[in-house]
């Protein structure tokens, strides 16, 4: 008996995705590799599902083909309402320390907008390169408390604060409390 889709392997889904978004593009794994800045040999491990891509590879990924991260994780909702319910959603990257949950919302063509629900363990740091020019990103605390980094700038923000800035420069993300940290990252492509 074959596994159903909800039932497979994040690892397997993210080698597809890839697979047929590179085969889209009639780029062969060389020219993938010379436009993400990842590997050859990494790409074509995550393609065949043999490696399982932290956050920062599926960031590079997703800026050298120029696509939504959450287009690398889920499939795109083609009409109509989409609704999430806490429950429902599956991690879909851990590494060490953070969790990165499947999208709340994945990536919206008519709205340039997807969302992330975040969970950063205490102690837990993680730095993201530039993403493509004129992305922006919304970052709300649900719980806990959380460091934003933007332009090596630090700065405290608590459950139910909020930031906005631009995605296209370096920032980051950091847990010096002692309890988890919940963020929604709302991140706004530009057309």
């Amino acid at each position: 008996m074959s596994a159903s889709k909800d039932n497979a392997e994040p690892g397997l889904e993210i080698g597809a995705r890839l697979r047929t978004l590179r085969q889209h593009r009639s780029w062969s794994l060389n020219l993938a590799a010379e436009n993400t800045g990842v590997s050859k040999a990494m790409l074509g491990q995550i393609e065949r599902g043999e490696s399982s891509p932290t956050v920062a590879t599926l960031w590079k990924i997703a800026t050298g083909f120029e696509v939504p991260m959450s287009s690398l994780i889920e499939d795109s909702p083609v009409d109509g309402v989409v609704q999430r319910e806490p429950h429902l959603r599956r991690v879909a990257i851990s590494e060490s320390r953070l969790k990165l949950w499947k999208p709340l919302f994945s990536f919206d063509p008519a709205t340039g907008i997807e969302v992330f629900v975040i969970d950063l363990l205490p102690g837990q740091e993680r730095m993201s390169p530039a993403h493509q020019a004129g992305v922006s990103e919304h970052i709300i605390v649900i719980s806990g408390q959380l460091d934003f980094c933007v332009k090596e700038h630090w700065q405290v923000l608590g459950a139910g604060e909020g930031i906005r800035f631009r995605a296209d420069q370096s920032h980051g993300y950091r847990n010096s409390g002692d309890l988890t940290c919940c963020f929604h990252n709302i991140i706004h492509y530009p057309e």
